[in-house]
Formats: structure tokens, C-alpha cells, sequence
């Protein structure tokens, strides 16, 4: 699982629109949207946001996800 499918997976169990999560961490929809389907990922500081968010630690956040080696 990427980044980005982690980050639907969590907003759909919500049941949170893209507008609706980017409105709460304090980014744009566009930018969810390009999390989502891996154009680009969040920086650390929203990764942090969404975690909050989410109200999970680091480690369940990323316990199933898969870091790419972009070189």
C-alpha cells in the first residue's frame, strides 16, 4: 500500500469527501487528490496533520505502507 491509498482508505472509512479532509488538515482538495492517486506526497508536516487527524500513532499509520525508492 502506498501513501496515498492509505490516505483513502482512511478518508472513505470516515466517510469524508476529498474537500471535507483537505479543509481539516488545512490543504487544498487538489492536493489531496494528487496524494491519493500518487502524483506526489504529503510533507512530513501534513503527514503529521493527518495523523493527528485520524487519531492514530505513527506506527499504525504506517504499518502496511510500502516506501518507494525514488532515485
Amino acid at each position: 500500500m502506498t501513501i496515498g491509498e492509505k490516505i483513502k482508505e482512511l478518508r472513505i472509512e470516515k466517510e469524508l469527501s476529498q474537500t471535507a479532509l483537505s479543509k481539516s488538515i488545512g490543504v487544498s482538495q487538489k492536493a489531496i487528490d494528487y496524494w491519493e492517486r500518487g502524483v506526489n506526497e504529503p510533507k512530513a508536516s501534513y503527514i503529521m496533520a493527518l495523523v493527528q487527524f485520524f487519531e492514530l500513532s505513527y506506527n499504525e499509520f504506517f504499518e502496511d505502507i510500502q516506501i518507494s525508492d525514488k532515485k
